[in-house]
Order: structure tokens, then sequence, then C-alpha cells
């Protein structure tokens, strides 16, 4: 169940499976004119479809990382496959024809992997059959069963995930079940100790759970805590996207309220349920990818209410695209909708903030680059090329640091092993939580410095 799914054995079998399938689809016995004319037609046709795919996923603005070879080959090869399917059904055995529909079969299993790969979204067996199946693991309980676990008494060994389904009256965003970690500590008392809290944000397609199945969050949460007699922070899964092809840049627009839902349902319904801290001093956000703009966006706009954030890999702002295109799909059009949602915006009509800080992971190997608080905004240079989602994301957080520590917020670029995938995404998130536990006033957690500083 823990084979690897974007690495080794698996990948590399589907991928020899595939090349024997096509192979087999072409065939021998065929006229050379026949092999000119379609293996020709075949990789124009493979080329054109990655052309196409390729353009539509930056038209999008999905990613703003290179496609991957994997999936680029891959793309092309189910092109090259259906052109053969369809050159050489005519006259062919069946078992050949068979060949041929099993090799597009396989090369779009390819493509899967590849994207798999490259995202790191299903990293084993055991993930990819959590999420087909539906199952969750033991250490996950839904209300019930954690109203029974609270009457026993009994202080979990390690943390519990509970299934919750915080309100939407206020939001009207329609989302699915969220989750809520709650650490050894918090079934120490009753009613629990005031325990810090973090809302944790995935990526730009998805599912709430998706930091506990496709990362290693869940076993860095646990020895965390168990290194600190039970302690840690409460961790809030919220659900930004509603359902998993809904990407809504974490902002209040045509695809829904999903900025609003976290601040006046998620927040409050965490401090009621859950008894953990209602100062700000006491909330943290947490987010990679298109979850870490979402965590610099909620921060600097809600300065009230969170003390720290933690941005990896994450873009500077909602990004649906260019930001024309970004402007008409989030906002309808609206031009002051969107500025009331970009950072650089927000942060540069705010001015000087009190009490934030962040940490910018980057899964590169960059130095760390410390900034302190300052009211001196940055010059020009330093953000220049601010709109450029294009670039790699170290020049990006370095930028964002500039801009934050010009407005008093102090913040650190850190470095991490990996890429742009849920696996190193892991990675970052162990990394930061010491920090993040620690200036957020954890029990038996101490206060740390931004590294560098």
């Amino acid at each position: 169940m823990n084979l690897s799914l974007i690495s080794g054995l698996i990948p590399l079998t589907l991928q020899l499976l595939a090349v024997i399938a096509i192979v087999v689809a072409i065939g021998r016995g065929r006229s050379r004119r026949w092999l000119l004319r379609s293996l020709l037609l075949a990789v124009l046709v493979g080329v054109a479809l990655t052309a196409a795919v390729t353009l539509y996923v930056r038209n999008q603005g999905w990613s703003a990382e290179p496609v991957s070879v994997g999936t680029v080959f891959w793309t092309g090869m189910i092109g090259f496959a259906v052109t053969i399917v369809i050159a050489g059904w005519s006259g062919s055995a069946w078992w050949r024809r068979l060949m041929s529909v099993l090799s597009v079969l396989m090369a779009v299993v390819c493509a899967l992997a590849a994207v798999n790969t490259a995202t790191g979204y299903l990293p084993t067996v055991r993930a990819a059959w959590l999420r087909a199946t539906g199952t969750q693991p033991a250490q996950w309980i839904d209300e019930s069963q954690l109203a029974a676990l609270r009457a026993t008494g009994e202080v979990p060994t390690r943390g519990t995930v509970v299934r919750v389904m915080t309100p939407s009256d206020v939001s009207g965003f329609v989302h699915r079940t969220e989750l809520v970690y709650l650490p050894p500590a918090w079934f120490a008392s009753n009613p629990p100790p005031p325990l810090p809290a973090v809302i944790v944000l995935g990526g730009e397609f998805g599912h709430p759970d998706d930091w506990l199945v496709s990362t290693s969050a869940l076993q860095s949460l646990d020895n965390f805590a168990a290194l600190h007699h039970g302690n840690a922070p409460v961790f809030v899964f919220p659900d930004i996207a509603g359902r998993f092809n809904n990407d809504t840049e974490c902002v209040d627009g045509t695809r829904g309220n999903a900025a609003m839902h976290l601040t006046k349902e998620v927040v409050p319904y965490t401090i009621s349920r859950f008894g953990v801290s209602p100062k700000q001093d006491g909330w943290g956000l947490l987010g990679w990818s298109s979850g870490g703009a979402c965590a610099l966006l909620t921060a600097v706009r809600n300065p009230d209410m969170f003390r720290a954030f933690v941005w990896l890999d994450g873009t500077l702002g909602p990004n649906a695209g260019t930001q024309e295109q970004t402007v008409a799909r989030l906002f309808g059009g609206d031009q002051d909708a969107w500025a009331a949602f970009d950072p650089k915006t927000v942060i540069t009509r705010h001015g000087p903030y009190d009490n934030l800080s962040a940490w910018l992971g980057v899964a590169e190997d960059t130095p760390t680059v410390h900034r302190k608080a300052s009211t001196t905004p940055p010059s020009d240079d330093a953000l220049a090329g601010w709109d450029n989602f294009s670039e790699t994301h170290a020049p990006n957080a370095n930028k964002l640091c500039a801009l934050l520590s010009g407005h008093n917020i102090e913040c650190s670029v850190v470095g991490y092993p990996g890429g742009h995938h849920f696996s190193p995404a892991g990675n970052g998130f162990a990394a930061a939580l010491p920090w993040l536990a620690g200036v957020l006033g954890t029990p038996d957690v101490k206060v740390r410095a931004l590294p560098g500083a």
C-alpha cells in the first residue's frame, strides 16, 4: 500500500505496457506507404494535441509552472495512438483492433500518471485507495464519535481528525465536509484549553483533506505534539472550492464567497465549537500553491484576526489567467472588486501593519533572506515584474518579502527541498511548524525567531 505512484516500479511498468501496446497496434506487415503516411500524420496530431492542451492550461491560469516533460510526451502519445486506431482500423484483425484501442487507454493512463508525478497528488497506492474508495483512517472521526470519546475522559496518544460541517448562512458558500485536527492536549481538560488555531489551505484543484492524504502533514503534527507533551495548535482544513474543479482563488466573486466563508464562518465556528483562542495572536494561516496566495490575502485583509502566515510556493495574488482574464472570470469584470482582493493593492492601501509576520517558503535551492519590519515602502526596483506570474517562486517570494517588510511585516524567505508538488509541500509544512506554533503561543513550545533573523 505504500508503493510509490510518482516514481519507481508502477509508473515505469505502465509506460512499458503502453509502448508495447502502441508498437503492436502499429504492427508488422503494413505497407511502407501506410507506415510513412500514418506515422507522419500520427506525429502531427500528437504535436497539435499537446500544443492545444498546453495553451489551454496556460489560458485558464491553472499553473505558472511549465508543463512537465512526461505530461507533454504522453499527451502527444494519446493523439498518436488515436490516429493509429483510425488509420489502421479498416482491414485489421480483431486482435489488432483490440490492441489499438488498448494503446489509447494505456496512453491516457500514462498521461494521468505523468500529471500525478508532476503534482504528487496521489503519492502512494494507499493514497489512491483512500481517495478512490472514500475510506478514511481510524484516526478520523465524526462529531458523534468525538462526543463519545470526550465522555470517556481518555486522552489519545496522537491527534484526532474530526469531520465537521461548518455553517454557510453568512456567505452562502456551498462547501464539502471540512476537517479539524485536535492535538492530544485538547482532550486533557473539559472544557478544553484555549489552544491557538491554524487554517491550512490547499492548491487549486482538490479536496479539503488533501494535506492529510497527499502529504506528510498529519505525521508531522503527531510528531510535533509528541515532542511537546501533546501540545500543538488546532489545525483547520476548510473547503475553499466547493467542488474539485471550482477555482475560487479564495475570493468573494462569481465562483462563490470563499473569503467570507473563512473569516465569517470557519473562524467563529472553530472558536465556539472547539474552544480555541479567540485572540488575534492565537490565529495563523498556512497555504501551498494557490493556497499560499489565499493565506497571504486572508492575513493582509484581516490583520485584526491573524498573527502570522506561512506562504509555500504561492502566487502573488488571485490568478485565473492574465489580469484581464482574472478580473473577468472571478469578479465579472469589476475592477474595484478585483482591487479589494489584490494583495499588493490591499497592503499599500492599509499602510504599516501591527503584529503580523510571515514565513515564505519556496521548494528551491535559494538563500535564506530575512527582512526586519520597516515603515519604509520598497522601491519600484524591488518589486519589478510583480505582475509576471510566470516567474519562479523564489523571485516572487523575495519581491513579496520586500513589500511586506516595507509595511511593517517581518518576513523570511526560506528554501526547502523538492519541487512544486504535494510531497515537498509536506517538507515545507514540517519546517515552518515549530516557528508558527511558537509565535502563536502554543503551550510548552518555545518562541523561535524567523530563519535568518
